[in-house]
């Protein structure tokens, strides 16, 4: 078709027009005739219109800055068209992505408590692989920090010659020195982030070593690390991640704390993961108790401000406490409490912090679900970042928006401390807000296959498009998959979600390749909030299996977003949803 001197051979017109023609977009082009008052060129106005419809800023003068930043031709520049190139470059720009653009910089109010956000965190956060055999290494904190992790954890056992070391303990993994460990923290605790970093110390160590401990942060962390309560700071609550810019706080038990304590039926244990073996079963004995208090170092004791970790009895007992105190809940008892007692997990997640970890059971340092801790406003959902899936997906979604922070601001109903939300029934409740989500999967554009194909192969891809929110919101539909072509696949598959409560909900966009004799395998996907979801034409960018970016691989969607006739959907003032509600856009 190219070779138009017919000679077998492509000169430098014809390589031209045989790159144009393999980069031709038919589905792109549809959409711009359609604009277009000629069917040549995008004027101004049919540039409005579009953006119009795309729920965009619908001025002129954005119009004319569009043309000029991705026009190429001259006469076109010179006139203020835009031509069928032009049209391309914008659409596969990043200024055309689903995510809305406001939502890369930090826009949440950041001055409200801390247990009014998901915080990002991390669960054996030393391990390179699983918690039996693996490394324990310094790296993994660098690639938790790097992306934004705000709560890291730290299991201390006694090494030799009187220097604590990192590693799972009764296991055959490696160990780290302790002292290695804070100095990496140092250096990177605040590159990704200015907000708070909490140190969740296991601590295993003797009376000695845990002076130590606290002896390596006081002289490592400096100013960094949090030693006394915030001055001009209410006694009552606890401070926002804006008092505590640059801070490091340890989360620990703290001496005076356990003794206050010391008749509570729960468990004593010095760390989660002993804590995830026992099931909550309380001490046998008043001296198993003594001792446990006992073994507590008041030189690491008196580092613990605002993260103090007791044991969690009731929520009624835990209501009483002051909001300085936060508990850590295995998988299996945060899963029990939501099922039956959601609403009052809710409000205690309110005004303390909980921190969520994996069972024991994971031994190949598997993940649990974040959203459904999420969806009862447990903050801190630790998960083993080493470990890529699904789970791992939701919680970079999660965390994608307000400028990858690490600290997300938790919807009203979630910050009230008398609220009636109940994740397992939210019919009529304050965050019921129907709406319904009309996603249609287009296309996609330069799909790898799986590095361990064959060089002959090609990818028989298929769309999975996901809601994750609370249990009603659950669903996922997939469109048919297309045979051999993974450079331009083309579906036009329009799927329907009715979403409940959107502000808790994430969406999700996953890529396979089809096989008929075995499982699929994994291509691609993007995550992100409902919120930060954008209408129109829009083109997702694919990230690998371990998040990072699968650069030029995309997918060409359109997305609407309508109320429910049963409930109208009203945008809050600083809802970021409000980029939702233009939703009267052209059909391809």
């Amino acid at each position: 078709k190219c070779d138009r001197s017919a000679d077998g051979r492509l000169d430098h017109g014809e390589i031209e027009v045989f790159c144009r023609e393999l980069l031709r977009r038919p589905e792109l082009d549809a959409v711009f005739i359609r604009y277009s008052a000629n069917g040549c060129v995008l004027s101004t106005v049919d540039l409005r219109d579009f953006l119009k419809d795309q729920g965009e800023d619908a001025s002129l003068i954005h119009a004319q800055s569009l043309i000029l930043t991705y026009e190429l031709n001259e006469w076109a520049l010179r006139n203020q068209f835009m031509t069928p190139n032009g049209f391309t470059m914008y659409m596969l720009s990043k200024e055309n992505c689903v995510f809305n653009p406001e939502h890369t910089r930090v826009y949440q109010d950041m001055n409200r408590p801390l247990a009014h956000y998901f915080i990002s965190s991390s669960h054996n956060t030393y391990l390179t692989k699983d918690q039996v055999t693996g490394d324990s290494s310094t790296e993994p904190y660098i690639r938790a920090l790097s992306r934004g992790c705000r709560c890291v954890e730290l299991d201390c056992w006694d090494g030799d010659k009187g220097e604590p070391v990192i590693y799972h303990g009764h296991t055959l993994t490696s160990k780290v020195p302790f002292v290695e460990v804070i100095e990496i923290i140092n250096e990177y605790a605040f590159k990704a982030s200015p907000y708070p970093l909490i140190l969740s110390l296991e601590n295993h160590c003797s009376v000695e070593q845990q002076t130590v401990m606290a002896q390596h942060l006081r002289s490592i962390l400096g100013d960094k690390l949090l030693t006394k309560p915030l001055h001009g700071v209410d006694s009552h609550r606890l401070p926002s991640p804006e008092d505590l810019k640059g801070k490091i706080l340890v989360k620990a038990k703290k001496e005076h704390v356990m003794e206050e304590c010391s008749s509570s039926a729960s468990d004593f244990s010095s760390s989660d993961e002993e804590a995830s073996r026992t099931e909550g079963k309380p001490p046998s004995t008043k001296e198993d108790k003594k001792s446990s208090v006992s073994k507590l170092s008041p030189e690491l004791s008196e580092l613990v401000v605002y993260t103090r970790s007791v044991p969690f009895n009731s929520f009624e007992q835990a209501a009483k406490n002051p909001a300085t105190e936060m508990s850590s809940f295995s998988e299996s008892e945060a899963l029990r409490h939501i099922k039956d007692s959601g609403m009052y997990f809710v409000r205690h997640n309110s005004h303390q912090l909980s921190r969520i970890y994996p069972s024991g059971q994971r031994l190949q340092s598997s993940n649990y679900n974040p959203q459904e801790m999420w969806n009862a406003g447990c903050q801190i959902a630790a998960l083993n970042f080493q470990t890529p899936g699904e789970q791992m997906d939701l919680n970079q979604g999660r965390f994608l928006q307000n400028g990858q922070c690490g600290y997300i601001l938790k919807p009203p109903f979630m910050c009230q401390h008398n609220t009636t939300f109940n994740p397992e029934n939210v019919g009529g409740g304050p965050a019921h807000r129907p709406i319904l989500l009309t996603v249609k999967v287009i296309s996609a554009q330069q799909l790898p296959k799986p590095e361990w194909d064959k060089p002959s192969s090609i990818v028989d891809p298929q769309v999975w498009v996901e809601i994750h929110g609370v249990p009603i919101d659950n669903n996922k539909k997939k469109t048919h998959h297309v045979d051999n072509n993974g450079f331009n696949p083309r579906w036009d598959c329009t799927f329907n979600f009715t979403v409940h409560v959107p502000d808790v909900a994430l969406v999700r966009f996953m890529v396979e390749d089809h096989d008929y004799t075995s499982s699929n395998d994994f291509l691609g996907q993007y995550t992100l909030p409902f919120t930060s979801l954008r209408t129109g034409y829009r083109h997702v960018r694919l990230l690998k299996l371990d998040g990072s970016s699968l650069s030029p691989a995309s997918i060409f969607v359109h997305i609407t977003v309508t109320p429910c006739q049963s409930s109208p959907y009203k945008s809050s003032s600083k809802s970021p949803a409000r980029s939702l509600n233009k939703s009267s856009v052209k059909d391809p």
